[in-house]
């Protein structure tokens, strides 16, 4: 069985690292574990149990382990939900409240 283990940054909320083998970073580029902070163990993942893993297929998770020895998770982006009803509706103008 294939783990990953996963880590939160303590300095950006909902922002997870994940590492092909626990407490090895040595393939994370500097910049980046200065911006994410010390890392703060979570869990160890197993690969192998689910399809769908950090909102991504797990195929593609198992890829960016191998090939870049870690996978940055970030927070899904906020919208405005207002202008994704209007999107989803296809408006593109709001008529003026009079």
């Amino acid at each position: 069985m294939k783990l990953s283990a996963v880590y939160k940054s303590p300095k950006k909320v909902d922002t997870y690292l994940y590492v092909a083998k626990r407490d090895d970073f040595t393939r994370v580029p500097a910049a980046l574990m200065q911006k994410f902070g010390t890392p703060l163990f979570v869990m160890l993942i197993p690969l192998n149990k689910r399809e769908i893993i950090a909102g991504m297929d797990r195929n593609k998770l198992v890829l960016k382990l191998e090939s870049e020895g870690f996978y940055l998770q970030l927070p899904p982006k906020i919208t405005n939900l207002l202008e994704g009803h209007l999107h989803d509706r296809q408006i593109d103008n709001i008529p003026d409240a009079k």
